[in-house]
């Protein structure tokens, strides 16, 4: 058995071909494949507006930056996701607070965000991110209530769940980044993720403010609207109104994203079908928990939709699973260390136990082989060497 790794990109001769016709044409970068990616991931996710940028890492970074995050600025995240979600607030000056998770999702307690915001007076903090972990939605609708409340901004971390959706009060169905109840979302096209564009992200939101710092921040703070310019010396004229960066993301890359959006449905219909699978053959092993088992899916009569990013489990006997795991040529992986523990967040006063129910569910998970190219003989083998392992 060839090694089997928790995830992989899915690239198609179709994919290669749009990449290489874009290599033959006037564009590599600032062309139309820009808008034209952007426009179609926007109609998929049901924004009104989507900006593309060089990575989901920078895609956070200019979120913080269009909300006005600064030195003055605190803000709610939850432990246990990538370092990317709370590192843009520090990138802009911004002190970065935690609040635990729900163990039974690995999603940022609403409850303990709450007590949070009600040991400080109102105004204390600005804003809260949210992260759809795993693919699993968080419930924006509730969070956003909440945000009212406290007059706080929502950046969604969306990057596990593009596909993903929940059922609001209301009975109408919120895909994940779609603006109805986050100011923005972000998303990333890293190799392992739904949509594989080597490097890449989005921004999604419906408003028009945003879309339109954005738009300047992504590129140098410059802009070369007519409608927007100080004076216009002529046609070559462009103006640096704010500092920004070279956040662009390149023609290339677009095209291969356009490519791989084209097959998202299936993507997903995928994923749930090995996920399925998974839950199918654990779910009377006494050594293993399901984190969020496809039972919640919505044609099951639940209205929420996984987009399985990752398959968790958890287990008390991880490390040894792992290693083992390994040695089958099974390369499963953690998502993820608590933040709060690294020693770049322990130096501003963070420590081990602040955050118990991040750091045991950190001791105990474990992401297994998920990714849409996963073969039938592949994924029984996985399953045939967890059991092996448990029983």
């Amino acid at each position: 058995m060839k090694p089997i790794p928790y995830g992989r990109q899915h690239i198609t001769q179709e994919d290669i071909d749009a990449v290489i016709t874009t290599l033959q044409s006037d564009y590599l970068t600032q062309g139309p494949k820009i808008e034209e990616f952007e426009k179609k991931f926007a109609q998929y996710i049901g924004c009104t507006y989507a900006v593309a940028v060089a990575n989901g890492t920078a895609a956070l970074h200019l979120c913080a930056l269009a909300l006005d995050v600064n030195e003055n600025s605190r803000v709610i995240t939850t432990p246990i996701t990538f370092a990317a979600s709370a590192n843009c607030v520090r990138y802009c000056g911004g002190e970065v607070h935690f609040a635990d998770i729900d163990p039974s999702t690995g999603l940022l307690d609403i409850q303990k965000v709450r007590q949070l915001l009600e040991s400080k007076p109102k105004g204390y903090y600005q804003g809260i991110i949210p992260v759809d972990f795993a693919g699993y939605p968080v419930d924006l609708e509730a969070f956003r209530k909440m945000a009212d409340e406290y007059n706080l901004w929502i950046i969604e971390d969306a990057c596990h769940a593009p596909g993903g959706y929940f059922t609001d009060s209301k009975g109408i169905k919120q895909n994940c980044g779609n603006g109805v109840y986050a100011d923005v979302a972000i998303f990333s096209f890293h190799p392992v993720k739904h949509i594989a564009t080597g490097e890449g992200g989005m921004i999604t939101t419906n408003r028009k403010d945003i879309y339109e710092k954005l738009l300047m921040l992504r590129t140098h703070g410059i802009t070369r609207k007519p409608e927007l310019l100080h004076e216009n010396h002529g046609g070559w004229y462009y103006e640096m109104q704010t500092l920004g960066y070279n956040y662009r993301m390149p023609d290339m890359l677009t095209a291969l994203g356009i490519s791989q959006l084209d097959r998202a449905d299936e993507g997903i219909r995928r994923r749930r079908e090995i996920a399925r699978r998974y839950d199918e053959a654990f779910r009377e092993n006494s050594e293993i928990t399901i984190l969020n088992p496809s039972v919640q899916e919505p044609d099951k009569g639940v209205g929420i939709s996984h987009a399985y990013h990752l398959y968790v489990i958890q287990t008390s006997r991880r490390k040894e699973l792992y290693d083992y795991l390994r040695s089958q040529q099974i390369f499963a992986q953690v998502h993820y260390i608590p933040v709060h523990t690294m020693p770049a967040y322990q130096e501003l006063g963070w420590k081990k136990g602040d955050f118990t129910l991040s750091e045991a569910y950190y001791q105990k998970c474990l992401s297994l082989p998920m990714y849409p190219s996963l073969t039938d003989e592949e994924q029984q083998y996985v399953i045939e060497s967890v059991i092996r392992f448990t029983t």
